[in-house]
Parts: structure tokens; sequence; C-alpha cells
């Protein structure tokens, strides 16, 4: 690969948040039966996806990313190319069109899925390997939000990420730092003269809560099928505290404690020592 054109630009770093994992749904008799093509053994539909946050656009940054599957599985490697994806969107309506890297498939047993990540050229940037487990039955860290999603019919494991980009090379900057659009609004942009049509990303905490295009914004509020946002954040930032808080406490219980067995300690060692003078 030859190496891109322009410098680095220097003490610059941008980040793109997206998400990756998995979604299954077990079979059952009533909205979800079994296909006939589909092996009596298999147990769950699933899928497994890397896309951007709120289905924003990733194919300008991220232009390919390949699934290892379990070797058990037909075609166990699955690479999808971003280029692909776009072809099969041209004349499809914007609620048909394919959001992200996705592979579709059916099973019985959960497994360790490898996921590649390969980057536009011009970024120079080497393959990034992630790792995600294939959930296929209700899971959480208590009773209630392991019945919670055994209820909502599907098993979520879906985890936030955000790339960085590190002093990227000029074209590649470039690319990362204009386009920046409402959802709605065509990638083209009007008006004429220098710097027209041409729109810097909006800062993350900006926008009035609209996620826009080509930009690092994340949602101000949750909403079914949009677990990441801001409210996320301060909900994880206060979880966290929390637990800050309890482990101190837990700290300082137990600091004293010991200070109170030393002294007992003391206790009886002067008592030790005066009984065999």
């Amino acid at each position: 690969m030859a190496p891109p054109a322009g410098k680095r630009v220097k003490g610059v770093q941008i980040y793109r948040p997206f998400i990756y994992g998995t979604t299954a749904h077990p079979y059952n008799d009533t909205d979800h039966p079994r296909p006939a093509s589909v092996p009596s053994d298999h147990t769950h539909s699933w899928t497994v996806f890397v896309k951007g946050v709120d289905d924003v656009d990733i194919f300008y940054w991220l232009r390919r990313v390949q699934f290892k599957l379990h070797e058990s599985i037909p075609n166990h490697l699955r690479t999808i190319d971003a280029e692909t994806i776009q072809k099969e969107n041209e004349g499809r309506p914007a609620a048909q069109r394919q959001k992200g890297f996705v592979v579709e498939e059916t099973g019985w047993g959960e497994f360790e899925i490898t996921i590649r990540l390969y980057y536009d050229v011009r970024s120079a940037e080497k393959p990034q390997t992630l790792y995600h487990h294939l959930r296929l039955h209700p899971y959480g860290r208590t009773e209630q939000e392991k019945e919670a999603m055994r209820n909502g019919g599907e098993v979520v494991a879906w985890v936030y990420e955000e790339q960085l980009f590190n002093e990227p090379f000029e074209d590649f900057y470039k690319i990362l730092t204009t386009g920046a659009r409402d959802r709605n609004a065509s990638a083209g942009g009007k008006g004429k003269g220098k710097g027209k049509g041409k729109n810097a990303p909006p800062p993350p905490g900006e926008g009035g809560g609209e996620v826009k295009e080509r930009s690092a914004m994340i949602p101000l509020t949750n909403r079914p099928g949009q677990p990441f946002s801001r409210e996320t954040e301060q909900l994880e930032i206060k979880r966290l505290k929390e637990a800050e808080d309890k482990v101190n406490q837990m700290v300082l219980e137990m600091s004293k404690a010991v200070k109170a067995k030393e002294a007992e300690l003391a206790v009886l060692k002067r008592s030790a020592t005066s009984t065999a003078a």
C-alpha cells in the first residue's frame, strides 16, 4: 500500500463513536417460528454487527469488516465491504438501506466472534481486532436485568466503543472534519463560494440532541433500540462514583478495625509482659 499523501496533522486527535455486538432471538411457535430451512437443533436466530451510534454513517472511515465465526458454521470467515453495501443501498428508500456491517445467522451455541476492522486507506491505520462473545441466553448483573431481557424477547449484547485517530494525515483529516450535516440532509450541500456547503463537525454536546452525520455526537437521551447516549454516560458516571464511595467507606471501616485490633494486641502484649515479670 502506497503511503498517504501529505503530512500528519500534529497535536490533533479525532474520535468517532460506534457500536458492535450481537442480537439474538429465540425461536418459538408464536411470533418467531423456526423457518423450514433452518436445522431443527438451531434454537436462535442472531446477528453480529458493527455500526454507527444511532445508525449514522461510518462507511467514510471504516471500509471493511471481517467476522470470524465458529468453525462449525459454513463459510465461517465473512468479509463485508462498505463499497458493496453502498452500491446495494443505491436507489433504496432510506428506511431500507443497510446502516452498518451485518452478518445474520442461526445456531444453538454461544462462542467468541473475532471482528477485524479495516480503515480507509488514506488513514494509513493498521487493522484492529475486537473480540465479542455471542450471547443467546438472558444475562445481567441482577435477576431483574435477566428477567427484563427474557421478557423482551431478544438478547442484546452491545458494546459502545470510540475509534481514535491520532494525528491523522491531511487527506484523511479533511475526510473526518468535513461534511457534517443533519440526518435528513443530502451529502452534497448547497451554496456558492469558498467554503460553502462544507460544515465543520459540531462539538459533541451541541445540536439540541439531534445526532448529525459525520460527527462525534451521540444522542442526549436513551430510547428504544438506542441504549447509548449522554444520559447513559451520566448514569455510568453516577454508578462509578457510588462504587468509589462504597469502596472508600469499606477501606475506612477496615482501617478502623485494623487499628482496634492493633490496640487490642498492644494491651495483650503489655499484659503478657507484666505477668511474666
